[in-house]
């Protein structure tokens, strides 16, 4: 829980100034003004005291037990400050000072040594480079930040201190409250993964909020927050995911997968509810923090005007919600008690001049509804509209309810003291229809992610030795590239179906095998420098007989040479031809972060263009293999329609399960593509066609 740093009791400030507005000073003084804090000792070579409280020279002089040290001298004096720091037996300290990694050159340099200075005495340090620590639950500013904001039960982590206080300026502005804040910087020793353990232990709390440039150590990230996740929801901003900075890849894979993608992956697999702003993370920390999680999406509509009742419906179809839909009972009872003109189907218009009772009474009868999950009330200011009135009665008629009830006062001041009452009272409320309905989506996805089924990876029979003793060759060669033959016995080791092939030298070589395993044939090109066979015309479909092999074989290796002149080329690949069926992609892309992500979409050239993809991160257990194949858009394609049969799902659900353990039994596989693995009919199995695998140099 790093209580040195997030309760400490007795705190020195190492660059106190002297100096009001310096940064050494603000800090001084708002650790001055925070009540948990029995003494603040100013430490400045300078200066004999501080606002009247004495000062030391330097950190050595420091009498008695010391919890936390803030430090805001200039970076080239911060490896030395820390290590004093260290042997005085400080064990928290937070580096607000700049000009570390964040700079290059000697800043990269000076943060590698303050790195080192930290766990050769084992401290634990926020920073360099941060805005610092505010314990709200506590009073505690240990940052340059203005002032606490509310306390409420959203811890915040930010990457950015400069946007951390935006942050908190906005959140005091709509009277958003927090537990715990802490700017992270350059992460050099506590990163977001040891702040996402730290949250997840403090009772105060309930919604953990973050904003993200990057994730140092990804997959005990993702470990963690799909433990986390299931007592506390996880809001995250992530920025720099752009495809620009994602590395260039070899395989179709590769180029398709990016940063990005990495990042859903593994916000998927942890439950974490991604934010595409600051206003959606708080709309989503103030939904997920006061209000039950619903239990379907079914989403009921109140309102007072029918144009903003229409935009929530329309909203909830296009968030893939469900508009609830009355028993005969529930349609009775608003009709008897609502006015001859209201509406009493969903969603249901109490009309321009509604009182606070006729919401409430409409309020009352949908959270009674068994067919309701949520409840959506839109409220418009007219002439004889009691917004404060009305918020009371919602709070009221709430209050103990199972269900989530979000509210959208659309106006300005006329519901500036409705939306007052109904946050004092953790009912959220936004300024349009669309923002609710879009925070009910979140919370409904919340919900069916904490009850999926239990995660279960089927382990299947495989030859492990085979793979290794491929590998193995590969590493010995000093090729990074394992062609189309050894890629194939690769898959065969983990129970993929292949076609019958070999790899011919001379069109002689090529007829001798074609008779053996019968025609048609397949021709391709086999070379490590060839990527994309069909790009360089390195691929014959269907050569029915010996004549087509041999012309086939002889005008490939004229063009191919053509073509790709340095190209070192070992022959072609004969192989028997799989007729029928449907083309789909398998791949898998090694991330720096995260790990292995395996990729479904359908196959063949038109892969990159199309780019109709699913991503997951390994291992894949059959239900998630089953959800990448509906993810597709051309999904359809494959279930058959127009009378087409249906492709054999589980055939390719179970290659995605195979080449997932593949990958996980053997780490140093960067890349692969199966393209294409073509699939029968239900019931008809699935071969791998072609293939191809980069692995690193790591050894195994």
């Amino acid at each position: 829980m790093y209580e040195a740093i997030l309760k400490p009791r007795r705190v020195a400030v190492v660059g106190a100034s002297t100096e009001e507005g310096k940064v050494g000073r603000v800090v001084f003084d708002n650790l001055r003004r925070s009540p948990s804090i029995d003494e603040v000792i100013p430490v400045n070579p300078k200066a004999a005291e501080i606002a009247g409280v004495p000062a030391v020279a330097s950190v050595d002089q420091l009498d008695g037990a010391v919890d936390l040290a803030i430090i805001c001298v200039p970076a080239k004096l911060v490896p030395s400050v820390v290590d004093v720091c260290g042997r005085k037996g400080i064990r928290g300290v937070i580096v607000i000072s700049a000009g570390f990694k964040e700079v290059g050159g000697e800043g990269k340099v000076l943060e590698a040594e303050l790195r080192r200075v930290c766990h050769t005495h084992r401290i634990d340090m926020i920073g360099p480079n941060c805005l610092g620590v505010l314990n709200v639950t506590d009073g505690i500013n240990a940052s340059f930040a203005t002032r606490l904001p509310p306390v409420g039960h959203i811890g915040l982590m930010s990457q950015s201190g400069a946007l951390a206080t935006a942050l908190l300026d906005i959140a005091e502005d709509q009277n958003i409250g927090f537990s715990v804040v802490v700017s992270v910087g350059n992460k050099a020793v506590i990163d977001e993964t040891d702040l996402l353990r730290a949250f997840t232990e403090d009772d105060e709390t309930r919604v953990i909020a973050a904003y993200l440039e990057d994730i140092t150590r990804g997959e005990d990230f993702v470990l963690l927050a799909e433990k986390a996740a299931r007592s506390k929801p996880i809001i995250v901003i992530k920025s720099g995911t752009s495809q620009a900075g994602a590395v260039a890849a070899s395989s179709h894979t590769g180029s398709i997968a990016g940063a990005e993608v990495a990042y859903e992956c593994a916000f998927a697999r942890s439950g974490i509810i991604r934010a595409e702003s600051v206003e959606q993370m708080f709309d989503y920390a103030l939904a997920f923090g006061n209000q039950p999680l619903p239990s379907g999406r079914r989403v009921a509509v109140i309102t007072n005007a029918g144009g903003p009742g229409i935009m929530a419906v329309d909203a909830c179809e296009r968030e893939s919600l469900g508009l609830a839909e009355f028993a005969d009972g529930t349609r009775g009872y608003l009709t008897e008690n609502l006015p001859a003109a209201a509406n009493t189907a969903n969603p249901v218009d109490v009309l321009g001049d509604a009182p606070a009772a006729r919401y409430e009474l409409a309020l009352r009868a949908v959270l009674g509804e068994p067919g309701v999950d949520a409840v959506v009330v839109v409220l418009t200011p007219q002439a004889m509209t009691d917004a404060d009135a009305t918020a009371r009665a919602i709070i009221e008629t709430a209050a103990g309810s199972t269900k989530p009830v979000l509210c959208s006062f659309v106006g300005g001041q006329k519901v500036a003291g409705g939306i007052a009452t109904l946050r004092e009272h953790d009912i959220p409320t936004y300024p349009t229809p669309e923002r609710a309905v879009h925070c009910v989506r979140a919370m409904s996805e919340y919900h069916e992610w904490l009850n999926r089924p239990p995660r279960v990876v089927k382990r299947f029979p495989v030859n492990r030795y085979k793979v290794e003793r491929v590998i193995k060759v590969a590493l010995r060669k000093g090729t990074a590239e394992i062609g189309e033959e050894d890629a194939k016995k690769i898959l065969r080791a983990y129970g993929f179906d292949t076609p019958h092939g070999a790899l011919c030298r001379t069109p002689d070589e090529a007829v001798e095998f074609a008779r053996t395993i019968g025609y048609p044939v397949v021709l391709k090109i086999a070379s490590p420098d060839i990527l994309h066979k069909s790009d360089v015309g390195g691929v014959k479909l269907s050569l029915p007989d010996d004549e087509a092999l041999r012309d086939a074989f002889e005008l490939m290796m004229l063009r191919v040479g053509k073509r790709q002149p340095k190209a070192h080329i070992l022959g072609a690949f004969v192989q028997e031809m799989i007729a029928g069926g449907k083309e789909v992609i398998l791949g898998v892309n090694r991330d720096p972060q995260f790990g292995h992500m395996v990729m479904f979409g359908m196959g063949g050239v038109y892969v990159e263009v199309l780019k109709d993809v699913a991503f997951h991160l390994a291992p894949i257990t059959k239900d998630e293999a089953l959800e990448m194949l509906v993810g597709t858009k051309t999904y359809a394609l494959l279930a058959g329609v127009r009378g087409e049969r249906p492709v054999d799902i589980d055939a390719i659900a179970e290659s995605i399960q195979r080449l997932s353990q593949l990958v996980v039994d053997f780490p140093n596989i960067e890349e692969m593509d199966i393209n294409p693995l073509k699939v029968g009919a239900a019931g008809g199995g699935a071969w791998a066609v072609d293939a191809r695998f980069r692995i690193s140099e790591e050894q195994l």
